[in-house]
């Protein structure tokens, strides 16, 4: 196979960058190693857009969030996916945590953060009552957001296939080369692709891609972060998201609401040796309930329905890699894109994107396809909606997913969308099902019945997250052909 531009990674930047690319006339394919768009540090994350108050100065982490942060909402209205810019305090509680966050609004108004300013115990209470008493002060940040992280992605994902762009799943890179040919070749499990410009946005695995092409070598610590959700018919005790001072692990535990009426705890910060590894564990979990009790002393996890953590990919010299690969030509990576990547992705696309076209002299398209924004959901309608909904299509007179209020109808079009789902969880992050209080045990059945049908495949073909995690094993009779 050959193609003009190959993407490594189909997480929210490379997403973001295929449908930048998607514009020129180019032939684009974008591999990903997972399952699905999001299958790595997208998908598990604090989905928060912060407003870049904690990237030091004159960083491309300073300077690619807050133009992120700029970017969201004009891109969540257009590609409709979840965005709310709710705000974020940073609480101080001592002496020490007052001069942090002074350190941190200094860093906000030299970054160009809009509207940054420090409160008093008593304009904190004001405006988040259930913030622990003892708060000495906090740094309010109101052009912070909260998004859904995987959303952005698959809305990202679909805009650029309608562009043209080919998303190639279960596809991990194992090796790339410069052949004699003057082209790039990748070696992925099923063969080669062959490009004239290769971009590596491959998460954790950009460093090892980096290395193999580079003398100039580069360290990934796989950053550990594990999370409590709770049930989101809880009433939420904060409409912000509610930070305390930044360590040189993170910007800290969080309290805060999602995009979707949740309530999120987390992260821990844990430096681990194995970057696939996002098990949780009793006393990361413990350790982030205690340490959220500071900012909310009534923090409980009775309302948990579910634990998970994810992988931050830290580069030890601490900013993000963005641009050519040194000593290489038409050769271009992200690497080190942690926090704030999320934030960033929009800015890191429209930078690095314009540097390759420029680069290659790529020509843009005459016309681009508009998107196709996600559809409002059934769960959000008016009663008016929801009866128009229906007579339009009936399928949405047919709940699936009763905790989250989500309709055969949507699952179908989830399905069928231009970077369709092809997977129980896949479903679930394009509709919900399964993400309320009984995390998929009463939809999981007739959702698999639903993917079967859709892709044309036997029920005991449908995986819960691809590879080999499939529900079913063995055979189905079929009661038509069984003998009397």
């Amino acid at each position: 196979m050959q193609t003009d531009i190959l993407i490594i990674g189909a997480g929210v930047v490379g997403c973001a960058l295929a449908r930048v690319l998607g514009r020129y006339e180019a032939d684009i394919t974008v591999a990903e190693a997972g399952p699905d768009v999001a299958s790595g540090a997208t998908r598990a994350n604090s989905g928060i857009v912060h407003a870049g108050f904690d990237a030091h100065p004159g960083t491309l982490k300073a300077e690619l969030n807050v133009r992120g942060a700029e970017l969201y909402p004009a891109l969540a209205r257009e590609l409709g996916f979840p965005y709310s810019q709710c705000g974020a305090l940073v609480l101080g509680f001592t002496a020490e945590d007052e001069e942090t966050l002074r350190t941190l609004l200094q860093q906000g108004e030299a970054n160009g953060v809009p509207g940054v300013r420090l409160l008093t115990r008593e304009e904190t209470l004001a405006l988040e009552p259930n913030t622990n008493p003892e708060v000495r002060c906090a740094l309010y940040a109101p052009t912070s957001g909260i998004t859904s992280p995987y959303e952005a992605a698959y809305a990202l994902a679909d805009h650029a296939a309608l562009c043209g762009v080919r998303f190639l799943m279960n596809s991990r890179v194992q090796r790339v080369f410069r052949w004699e040919d003057g082209l790039w070749h990748a070696v992925l499990p099923t063969g080669e692709i062959a490009c004239r410009v290769l971009v590596n946005c491959a998460g954790m695995g950009s460093a090892d891609i980096h290395n193999s092409l580079c003398e100039e070598k580069l360290t990934l610590i796989p950053r550990r972060g594990q999370y409590h959700l709770l049930d989101r018919l809880e009433t939420l005790p904060f409409s912000r998201t509610m930070f305390q001072c930044p360590t040189q692990m993170g910007k800290g535990v969080l309290v805060s609401p999602t995009v979707h009426g949740n309530l999120l705890l987390g992260p821990s910060a844990e430096d681990i040796d194995d970057p696939q590894d996002v098990s949780t564990t009793a006393e990361g979990l413990e350790g982030v309930l205690e340490t959220c009790r500071l900012t909310w002393p009534q923090a409980s996890v009775r309302g948990d329905i579910t634990n998970f953590a994810g992988i931050r990919a830290h580069e030890v010299n601490g900013d993000f890699i963005i641009g050519a690969v040194p000593g290489q030509t038409a050769c271009y990576e992200t690497v080190g894109i942690e926090s704030p990547g999320l934030s960033a992705a929009p800015a890191i696309a429209e930078r690095l994107g314009a540097q390759i076209a420029g680069d290659c002299a790529l020509v843009p398209k005459t016309e681009v396809p508009a998107p196709v924004p996600l559809p409002r959901r059934f769960a959000e309608m008016t009663d008016e909606e929801r009866a128009r909904a229906v007579a339009e299509d009936p399928a949405y007179g047919n709940v699936i997913c009763r905790c989250e209020v989500v309709t055969e109808a949507e699952i179908r079009q989830a399905i069928r969308r231009p970077v369709g789902a092809c997977s129980i969880d896949a479903v679930k992050r394009r509709t919900r099902a399964g993400m309320g209080r009984c995390q998929g045990g009463f939809c999981s059945p007739r959702v698999a019945e639903i993917l079967a049908e859709e892709l044309g495949v036997p029920l005991t073909a449908i995986t819960k997250f691809g590879g080999k995690s499939r529900l079913l094993t063995g055979t189905l009779k079929d009661p038509g052909k069984e003998e009397a």
